[in-house]
C-alpha cells in the first residue's frame, strides 16, 4: 500500500461542499464485494473508482493505482491518508489517457453526476466511464433494481420521497436507465461491452452481504444453498428501526426464488463486463474446469489471483456471502470439476483461523477449514417442513421429522451428538431426493458432545418458533404456545419431550448464538441457528408470559414483528383469542347464572316450606323428640362419668 501524500484534485462547478453520500448510507462496501474486487483488480493495476466507496473497500484496493472520483468534499476528506488520488467533481474530471484497466461504480451511476454540474444522465455517464477504460479492460458495476424487493417491502413509496437525496426519482418509467438484467445486458452490450456474468445483491444493492450467480439461482431454485444464504442476508441485516416494512423480506425473497425470480427481483445486481480490443473479435473461450485459486491474503502478494484484465475471462463464483462471526470473512461457493464446492475467500485484513477466545471455551466454535469440501444437494429441511405444515400434511410431517430423529439417532454415540450435526438446525441441513439428511455449512460445529434429545429438542424448538412468530397457518390449535408445539412436533418425530427439556433446549440456544454469531444486533433476536438463522424482523420486550403476538426467544425475550404484514397477522391472532377469551366468559356467565338461578329457587322453596302448615306441624312433633335426644345425651354423660369415677376408686383403694 502506498504511503505517500498524493495531491487531491477539485474540479471547479462539480463539487459538492456540503453534502455526504456516505453519511446517507450510499458508499459501497462490504467484505463480498471487497473479495469480487479483488478478483478483478491486479496487482498494479490503474484502477478508477467512481462513486463512493467505503474507506475499507478503498484501502482493500490499495495495492493497485487506485483513482476515485466523488462529488463531494467530505467524502474526499474521509479518503485521506490512504495514498490514493482523489478527484472531486463531475464526470468531466476522468482521465481518459492512458485509460483504466479496471472501473468500478458498484454503487451505481446516480452518485457518480454531481448536481452542480450539468446533467448528463444515466447512459451520457456510462458513456464516459467506458471511454475511460482502456481497450482489454473491466467495468463492475453496481444497478439498484427500481422493482426490486427493496422497494416491494418498504412502507415509503419510492415516488413519494421529499428529502435532499430524491432531487432525481428514478424507477420503471425512467427509459434511461435498465430495469432488468436484460436491459442491462443490452446497454452494456450496446456501448462496446461485453458482459462476462452477473450477481444478484442482497439484501441491498450497495452493501450487499450476499452475492448470487443470477444464472445459477435462475436454473437451479429449489436449491437448499439459495434458500439459506438468502435467510442469511434477511437475518444479519441491521435495519434502522425507523424504517418500518410492509412485509418480510426474507420470505419473500425465497418466495421469490422458488419461482425462479431471484434475479429479477434482486435489491440490485453487479455485472462484470470487458471492453474487447480491436483484435479480440471472437468470443472468450471457457475457462478450463479447474478449481480457481482463491484469494490470498497474504498483503504482501495483494490481487495474485486476480483475472488477467486483457484476456476478457472471468471466473465468477456462484456465492459470496459473509460469514457471520468472527471467523470466517467470506464464504464462496465455486463451480468445481465435481460440480459445487466449499471455499473460504478472506479478504485483505481479515485472518482465516478461528478465534477460540469465544466459541472455544463454550464448545462450539466455526472451523473455516470445514468449508472446502463439496455442497450438500437437495431443499433445504425448513422449507420442506413449512410445505408440509402449510398443506396440512401430517404423514409428510411424521416422515421428516421422524428421518431427521433418525439421523442424528444414527450420527450419535453413546446417545450423543457432537460436530456440525450438534448445532445444526432446520435452517443448516438439506434433504436430498433420495430422502437423506445431510448439514449445508459443516463450519459450525461442536467440540463436546451434546445429548441427542437436547439436540431434537432445540431444532424442533427453532421450527415452533418460526411457525408462531411468522403467522403460519398449521394443523394445531391456535392456542399453543411455542413449547407445547415443540412437544407436539416431537410426538410426530416419535420422540417424548417435556417442556422442562424444550426449556433447556431455549438455554443451548442461547449458547450457541453467542459462540457462533456473537451477540444479536439490537431489535432482532434469533431462533434458530445455522446459515440461515430466521430472522424475526422485530423489536424485543422485556420477557414475560408468552401471548399470541410474539414468542419468548432463547434469551427469553419476546418477539414482536415489525413489518406491517406481520403486524397485521399478530393483530389477527390477537383479535382470534380475544374471541376465543370472551367466548369462555359468556360460557362462564351463563354458567354462574344458571347456577344462582337455581340457588334463588331453592331459597324460595325453602321460604314457602318454611311458613306452611305442615312445617309447622313438623316443628312440633320434632322438638319435643330433639329436647328428649338432648337429655338422653346428657343422661349417658352422666352415666360414663359415673362409671369411671367409680373404676378410679376401686383401683386406689
Amino acid at each position: 500500500m502506498a504511503t505517500e501524500t498524493v495531491p487531491r484534485v477539485e474540479l471547479p462547478g462539480g463539487e459538492m461542499t456540503a453534502w455526504s453520500d456516505r453519511d446517507r448510507g450510499h458508499s459501497a462496501g462490504g467484505d463480498p464485494l471487497a473479495v469480487l474486487a479483488t478478483r478483478l483488480v491486479p496487482a498494479g493495476a490503474r484502477v478508477l473508482l467512481a462513486g463512493p466507496h467505503h474507506p475499507t473497500f478503498v484501502q482493500r484496493l490499495a495495492y493497485a493505482e487506485v483513482t476515485c472520483l466523488l462529488r463531494a468534499l467530505p467524502d474526499a476528506d474521509a479518503l485521506t491518508g490512504l495514498g490514493v488520488r482523489v478527484v472531486v467533481g463531475g464526470v468531466d474530471g476522468i482521465d481518459t489517457d492512458p485509460g483504466y484497466d479496471v472501473v468500478v461504480a458498484a454503487a451505481g451511476l446516480d452518485p457518480v453526476e454531481s448536481v452542480e454540474g450539468t446533467p448528463l444522465g444515466w447512459s451520457a455517464v456510462l458513456d464516459r466511464l467506458v471511454a475511460a477504460l482502456r481497450p482489454g479492460g473491466t467495468l463492475l458495476l453496481g444497478v439498484a433494481n427500481p422493482f426490486g424487493l427493496s422497494r416491494l417491502v418498504d412502507a415509503t413509496p419510492w415516488y413519494a420521497g421529499r428529502d435532499d437525496a430524491r432531487w432525481a426519482v428514478a424507477g420503471v418509467l425512467d427509459t434511461d436507465r435498465p430495469a432488468n438484467p436484460d436491459q442491462l445486458l443490452a446497454r452494456l452490450t450496446a456501448v462496446g461491452l461485453r458482459p462476462q456474468g452477473t450477481l444478484a445483491a442482497y439484501p441491498d444493492p450497495v452493501t450487499p452481504t450476499a452475492l448470487l450467480s443470477t444464472g445459477a439461482s435462475t436454473a437451479r431454485p429449489t436449491s437448499g444453498l439459495f434458500d439459506a444464504v438468502l435467510h442469511t442476508a434477511y437475518a444479519d441485516r441491521a435495519a434502522p428501526p425507523d424504517t418500518p416494512l410492509l412485509q418480510d423480506p426474507a420470505r419473500l425473497a425465497v418466495d421469490a426464488l422458488h419461482a425462479g425470480l431471484c434475479a429479477a427481483l434482486a435489491p440490485g445486481w453487479l455485472v462484470v463486463a470487458h471492453r474487447p480490443t480491436t483484435v479480440d473479435t471472437e468470443p472468450a473461450p471457457a475457462p478450463a474446469e479447474a478449481d480457481p485459486a482463491p484469494v490470498d491474503a497474504d498483503p504482501g502478494s495483494p490481487g495474485a489471483a486476480a483475472a488477467d484484465v486483457g484476456s476478457g475471462r472471468v471466473v465468477l463464483p456462484v456465492v459470496l456471502v459473509e460469514g457471520p462471526g468472527p471467523d470466517i470473512g467470506v464464504a464462496e461457493v465455486y463451480e468445481g470439476a465435481d460440480g459445487w464446492r466449499w471455499r473460504v475467500a478472506a479478504p485483505l485484513g481479515r485472518s482465516r483461523t478461528p478465534d477460540p477466545a469465544g466459541g472455544e471455551r463454550s464448545g462450539f466454535h466455526r472451523d473455516p477449514a470445514a468449508l472446502t469440501g463439496p455442497v450438500a444437494e437437495g431443499r433445504l429441511l425448513r422449507t420442506v417442513l413449512l410445505d408440509a405444515t402449510l398443506r396440512r400434511d401430517l404423514r409428510e410431517l411424521r416422515r421428516l421429522l421422524t428421518g431427521y430423529a433418525d439421523w442424528l439417532a444414527a450420527l450419535a454415540v453413546g446417545d450423543r451428538v457432537t460436530g456440525a450435526p450438534a448445532v445444526a438446525g432446520v435452517t443448516n441441513v438439506v434433504v436430498s431426493p433420495d430422502g437423506g439428511y445431510a448439514v449445508l455449512d459443516p463450519s459450525r460445529r461442536s467440540t463436546d458432545p451434546v445429548p441427542t434429545d437436547l439436540v431434537l429438542a432445540r431444532t424442533l424448538r427453532g421450527h415452533a418458533a418460526d411457525l408462531l412468530t411468522g403467522g403460519y397457518a398449521h394443523p394445531w390449535t391456535s392456542t399453543v404456545d411455542e413449547f407445547g408445539l415443540t412437544v407436539v412436533l416431537a410426538g410426530l418425530a416419535g420422540r417424548d419431550l417435556d417442556r422442562s427439556r424444550v426449556a433447556d433446549a431455549v438455554a443451548l440456544e442461547a449458547t450457541v448464538t453467542a459462540a457462533l454469531r456473537g451477540p444479536a444486533p439490537a431489535g432482532r433476536v434469533e431462533s434458530t441457528a445455522g446459515p440461515t438463522a430466521t430472522p424475526t424482523g422485530g423489536s424485543v420486550e422485556p420477557s414475560g408470559p408468552p401471548g399470541p403476538t410474539g414468542t419468548p426467544g432463547p434469551t427469553g425475550a419476546t418477539v414482536v414483528p415489525e413489518d406491517f404484514q406481520q403486524l397485521r397477522e399478530a393483530w389477527r391472532r390477537q383479535g382470534e383469542e380475544l374471541t376465543r377469551l370472551r367466548a369462555l366468559v359468556a360460557w362462564t356467565q351463563d354458567i354462574l347464572d344458571h347456577r344462582e338461578r337455581a340457588l334463588r329457587r331453592a331459597e324460595t322453596k325453602l321460604g314457602l316450606l318454611s311458613g306452611s302448615l305442615s312445617y309447622r306441624v313438623g316443628r312440633l312433633a320434632i322438638t319435643p323428640l330433639r329436647l328428649a335426644r338432648r337429655g338422653a345425651g346428657a343422661a349417658k354423660r352422666q352415666v360414663r362419668t359415673a362409671v369411671r369415677q367409680h373404676r378410679a376408686n376401686r383401683e386406689r383403694s
